[in-house]
């Protein structure tokens, strides 16, 4: 594609996520609130498992990282859409649009593999558990950590590619509050049929693939579960997977909901409240669900708070 074609367009214009001013504000307010409950959340998980000595299994050191992950790609988005429900004219330059664009591929694509690693994480411990250790080992769990981010660049590169040889002449607005593939999908002049398709494979093979893993995963554990005699090991062994399952509901769901879908099916002013719930709300959440329902994270909380007291 010629040189000046990705000239043309040096800005793009935000439409953000409602036009009312008085709705700006009240939504500022929730928004601000929600990211920072986010990063307190996010941030206090990190810090607490990197403190506590009984907290560096490999199903902590994952939570560790899912924090991380959900602390970046929400900060890619929270903090630059927090500006623009205050100011009039929301602007994000062309290198800016695809760098925003880029973080959050990267830390969300990664977080799809972390999910299933978890999930395999947990198949382990609960079906294999003498062989648990072995099995876990500090090398395969760094591995499959490194992996999971090794595997989510790549797919980024295939997406940015896609992407920045289109052609943006015809307009620079943006009907979203962030740059997303499918409203710059609309954006475009250009012939997109083909990157269409390559977003619907890269996407499905993300998606189903960490998905397969997950549901594979949880049929063995339900079907271990279920062969366990008391009623109160069932419910033990249950509640360590409740959380992980809550997460993956919620994460999943709405990632397939938005790009797995024929953009004809697409409806921008809808779709952005589906953004909002996991760009913002899912990441707010994720502390939120494994602290309330975990007794050790609870138990290493309480200890914590308890030695600053004391000093």
């Amino acid at each position: 594609m010629p040189a000046e074609n990705h000239t043309e367009v040096t800005e793009f214009v935000l439409l953000g996520i409602v036009e009312d001013p008085q709705i700006q504000v009240v939504l500022f307010v929730v928004f601000l609130i929600i990211y920072l409950i986010n990063l307190a959340g996010n941030m206090g998980m990190i810090f607490l498992i990197v403190l506590c000595p009984h907290l560096q299994s490999p199903m902590y050191i994952f939570l560790s990282q899912l924090s991380f992950l959900d602390l970046c790609y929400s900060s890619a988005i929270g903090p630059k859409m927090l500006v623009d429900l205050l100011t009039e004219r929301k602007v994000i330059s062309f290198a800016g649009c695809f760098a925003q664009l880029v973080v959050f591929c990267i830390f969300g694509d990664t977080e799809c593999f972390l999910l299933a690693a978890m999930a395999y994480d947990r198949y382990v411990a609960i079906c294999r558990p003498l062989q648990y250790s072995i099995i876990m080992s500090r090398k395969v769990y760094i591995y499959l950590i490194i992996g999971s981010y090794t595997a989510s660049v790549g797919d980024t590169v295939v997406q940015f590619i896609s992407l920045f040889t289109l052609d943006y002449c015809s307009s620079n607005v943006i009907n979203h509050f962030f740059c997303d593939v499918p409203p710059l999908f609309a954006l475009s002049c250009s012939d997109i049929h083909i990157n269409e398709m390559l977003l619907f494979a890269c996407t499905s093979f993300i998606e189903f693939g960490s998905l397969t893993v997950v549901l594979m995963s949880y049929i063995s554990i339900i079907s271990t579960i279920l062969k366990i005699n008391s009623a109160e090991g069932r419910c033990k062994a249950f509640s360590t997977c409740a959380s992980h399952l809550t997460v993956i509901t919620f994460f999943y769901g709405t990632i397939i909901f938005m790009y797995l879908r024929p953009s004809s099916a697409y409806a921008l002013d809808k779709d952005k409240w589906a953004s909002i719930f996991y760009t913002l709300i899912i990441p707010m959440m994720n502390p939120l669900i494994y602290s309330v329902r975990n007794k050790e994270v609870k138990d290493a909380f309480k200890k914590i708070m308890k030695t600053k007291i004391v000093f």
